[in-house]
């Protein structure tokens, strides 16, 4: 049996070896064969000539460098196209993934389930960004109408069929919970603590928090055009009985000068509405744009091992 381990990693270079060196730890306590895939997303520091200088000294540890900075989830796709292990443990490289957690993962794997997740409690994280992703989880549960648990993010093991299946997956917005979700098969969850940054403080600016949001959920649902949809009828059909109102109040005489209030408050009202709707119509056009030009989700400029 084998192992994989796959990592994203984004100017990182305080953290990789003591990253390898507890996954090490970790890992060789309940198997030999393993590998560690190192995903360098266009670092800015000197993330990738540590992980060249770690690979020339452990075979196992095997590194891949994107051509630019293409994210998160599109890093752990080029992590996934090249793994070997029966099982895959994707984690993030800044240690809150706790690697000591990753024999309780296989060992619950082992029960018959082709996934297993963390689920993070006493997150490290500030509130802001407890409270948004879990604002976020939430709206997106809603939208795509299944049940997602916001104290699950990449960390996990997953059987190598699982991969497999997920690497089939071709569209161009690559969001791994999702996609995991997508794929099915047997999954359970188990409690895992929530660890401290080892160096440094997020990469993910809460506007890019904002455009990931978006694009995930234009990517996994199209609640928003039903919604808006529900909107027009329900204006639509309170406006239809507005107007016979108006009308039998006319010509009973009863209105002597129109309404200038009511009028204005119509048309910025509807006007509103009608750049809402074509907003949003526009965004799933224009994902669809992004789509149809068929270019690689990201593009591999080094390898190493």
């Amino acid at each position: 049996m084998t192992l994989s381990i796959v990592s994203p990693v984004y100017n990182s270079v305080n953290t990789i070896y003591t990253l390898i060196d507890e996954i090490e730890k970790s890992v060789s306590v309940f198997i030999k064969d393993f590998e560690i895939i190192l995903v360098d997303d266009g670092s800015i520091d000197e993330s990738w000539n540590e992980i060249e200088k770690i690979s020339a000294q452990n075979s196992f540890v095997k590194g891949i460098k994107l051509s630019r900075n293409f994210g998160q989830h599109y890093a752990i796709s080029a992590g996934l196209e090249h793994v070997k292990g029966d099982w895959i443990v994707v984690m993030d490289c800044d240690l809150q993934d706790n690697p000591t957690e990753i024999p309780r993962l296989f060992k619950k794997a082992q029960e018959g389930y082709a996934i297993v997740t963390a689920q993070r409690i006493n997150r490290k994280d500030n509130f802001f960004k407890r409270w948004s992703s879990k604002l976020f989880w939430k709206t997106l549960s809603y939208l795509t109408g299944t049940s997602i648990d916001h104290t699950v993010a990449n960390f996990g093991i997953y059987r190598k069929d699982v991969i497999a299946n997920l690497n089939l997956m071709k569209e161009t917005i690559r969001f791994f919970p999702t996609m995991v979700l997508w794929v099915g098969f047997k999954s359970t969850s188990i409690k895992t603590e929530h660890s401290n940054r080892h160096d440094g403080k997020t990469t993910y600016s809460y506007y890019k928090m904002f455009r990931l949001a978006i694009d995930v959920i234009l990517a996994n649902s199209d609640k928003p055009i039903r919604i808006v949809i529900r909107i027009g009828f329900l204006i639509s059909f309170f406006s239809f009985f507005l107007g016979i109102y108006y009308l039998f109040l006319r010509i009973s005489n009863q209105i002597i000068m129109p309404g200038y209030t009511s009028l204005i408050i119509s048309i910025w009202f509807l006007g509103g509405l009608t750049i809402l709707i074509l907003g949003i119509l526009g965004l799933y056009l224009g994902k669809t744009f992004e789509g149809v030009k068929g270019r690689p989700n990201y593009i591999i400029e080094k390898k190493t091992n």
